[in-house]
């Protein structure tokens, strides 16, 4: 009788190309203790900010729409700490 033992051990080629698919997700060394890359942060002038403004206080806010504000103020806050060297 023939011994299967070696049918259960992956081939070594598989192996390999699973560490390299896996290891090409990763975005950032983990040395570094960085999370991934920082978001672009687009920047506004006042006059745009203004027109906004004005655009914002002539609406109807709802509870959704004023936390869906304030939740895109604190990702653009964290992403300018991101930024920052």
């Amino acid at each position: 009788m023939m011994s299967n033992a070696g049918c259960w051990k992956p081939p070594l080629a598989a192996l390999a190309i699973a560490t390299s698919l896996l290891s090409g997700c990763a975005t950032v060394g983990s040395e570094t203790g960085e999370f991934g890359t920082c978001p672009p942060v687009v920047e506004y002038s006042w006059e745009f900010q203004a027109r906004a403004a004005e655009e914002l206080a002539s609406l109807q806010l709802g509870p959704a729409v004023g936390e869906m504000l304030s939740d895109h103020a604190v990702m653009r806050d964290q992403a300018r700490t991101c930024l920052r060297p």
